[in-house]
Formats: structure tokens, sequence, C-alpha cells
């Protein structure tokens, strides 16, 4: 050790601004450096120099990281404005909120309405639905309180009981008089479909009869048959006619149900009548009174 093989390795550090790879601005080689001795890492740390001798430090660094952003603190006009915004936004939500609630069907709300016709007892009886029709604008009379009927299934005619209220008012979703009113061309519109009607019909003469009966009186069935027929049966006023002269005093359901597919399938003219099919003796004895008054 110690012998000319072995010598300490020189350290390529310490460049310096202003000086070159062989040596100091002024030429002198630095102490302790043997000539012609040079490091790998001593050329790539001149180069680096070198490059950024050939820029500007602010042009090399706007390169490296992006353009700071000023932040402008917001003035008084600023935090009013997005104040506003704030407000707008909830007086919005809470808006929307509110009508939603309104909008949304309530059963608390729907027993409330309920009781608005049925004063303490736990029906509404002739006098609560007198005032019920007149707050919805309708007559008692009108075909869609039928509908309505039978959308509560309704047991006795002028008579709505709490558990029918609920069930069929929460089928329709109202819960108080303007939701009803917007919903009655709907229940107007039910009698335009063919199974609908024949649901509404059918359910029409077990709604209107006594219960303690099995059938119909004729004066009844006369006004249920005219609110249902009278405006889409062209023979109707005639079959009225008939009904009055006739000496039946009730109408049972197979008569009721058999009127009005007579009414859909027979021809103005009765022309395709059977007189030898199914029909009950009713309607044998209409088709017969009818064509006798036609020839008188």
């Amino acid at each position: 050790m110690g012998g000319p093989e072995w010598q300490p390795r020189v350290l390529c550090c310490e460049l310096r601004f202003g000086e070159s790879v062989g040596g100091t601005a002024s030429g002198a080689r630095e102490p302790g450096r043997r000539a012609g001795v040079s490091c790998p890492k001593m050329h790539s740390d001149a180069a680096a120099v070198r490059s950024l001798r050939s820029c500007s430090s602010s042009d090399c660094f706007s390169k490296v990281m992006p353009p700071r952003k000023k932040r402008r603190p917001a003035s008084g006009d600023d935090l009013s404005a997005k104040k506003s915004r704030h407000d707008s936004m909830y007086r919005k939500y809470e808006s929307t909120r509110i009508k939603t609630e309104e909008e949304a069907f309530s059963s608390k709300r729907c027993l409330e309405w309920f009781y608005e016709y049925a004063g303490t007892d736990d029906v509404v009886g002739p006098e609560g639905m007198e005032k019920f029709c007149e707050d919805i604008g309708v007559e008692p009379e009108n075909v869609v309180m039928l509908v309505l009927a039978w959308k509560l299934d309704a047991q006795n005619m002028g008579y709505f009981t709490l558990q029918e209220w609920l069930k069929g008012m929460t089928s329709l979703q109202c819960d108080t008089t303007e939701k009803l009113r917007a919903t009655l061309d709907y229940l107007r519109s039910l009698l335009n479909d063919t199974t609908n009607f024949k649901l509404i019909y059918r359910y029409a003469f077990d709604f209107a009869r006594e219960k303690d009966q099995r059938s119909l009186d004729i004066n009844t069935a006369k006004c249920m048959l005219g609110l249902l027929l009278g405006k889409i049966w062209p023979l109707f006023p005639v079959f009225h006619q008939f009904l009055e002269q006739s000496k039946y005093k009730v109408i049972n359901k197979d008569q009721w149900c058999n009127v009005l597919e007579f009414s859909r399938t027979i021809s103005l003219d009765l022309s395709n009548y059977d007189e030898d099919g199914a029909w009950p003796v009713l309607l044998d004895e209409f088709v017969e009174w009818y064509k006798d008054k036609q020839m008188s």
C-alpha cells in the first residue's frame, strides 16, 4: 500500500458556475487534480451547467412549474352575491320540499277530510253526502258519483263508511277536495272502457237494491238504467216507455245483465234478435211490444 500503483481516486465534485470542465476560470488546474483524468459525472454536470447558462432561471422554472394563480380576496359585493345564491337555492329546495309534501298522499289528511262530512260518526250519511257533492261540484245523480262509489266499493247508496273511504281514496291517492276534483275526469273516462263499464253496470245493481231484497224495484231500475244507458243506447227511451207500461214491479239480476248485452249486440231495427235465443222473457216482450208499436 502507498506504492505508485495505488492512488486516491479523484472525486468529481464542486463544479462552480464560471468554471470549465478542465480547470478554473483562469485556466489554473485544481489542486490535487491529475491532468488527463476525466469523470463521466463531471462531464454531465458540466453540460447541465452550460444548459443553465443558456437560458434564464425564470424561463426554465416556468417550464417545470405551472404559473401560480393569484388568489383574489372576495369583496363585500362578492360575499353578498354568494349569500344571495345560497339563499335562492335554499328557497328553491324548501318550496320543492313543501310542494312534494302537499302532493304526497296523507292518510291523516284523508281521515280529517272524511270527518268533515261524517261529523262524529264513522259513516258519511245523506246530509254529509249532499255537502260532499256540493264541495266537489257534482250533482248526487251524476254518473260519476256511481263510478266513485264503485272505486270505494261502497255497499249502500248514499253512504260511505270510514273503511270504504280510506281504502278507496287511498287507491285514488286523494286526500283533499281539490285532488278529487282533479280526478273526476279520470273517473268519467272509466265508463269509456268496455270492461270497466260492464263491471260498473253490474256493481250498480247490488249498490242500488235494498239489501234485504234480491231484486231491484222498477223505479230504481229505470233511474239507474237511464244513468248508465240513457246517453249511449238509442233504444233506451223506447225501452223506458215499455217498462213504465209493463206489469213488472222489479228486475232481477239476470234481467239486468241481459239488458246490457241486448243494448250492445242487437241492432236498432231488432232484425238480428233471435226469439228462440236465451234472452229473458222481459226482453222477448219488449221486442214484441216495440214491433207492434211500429206497425200501429
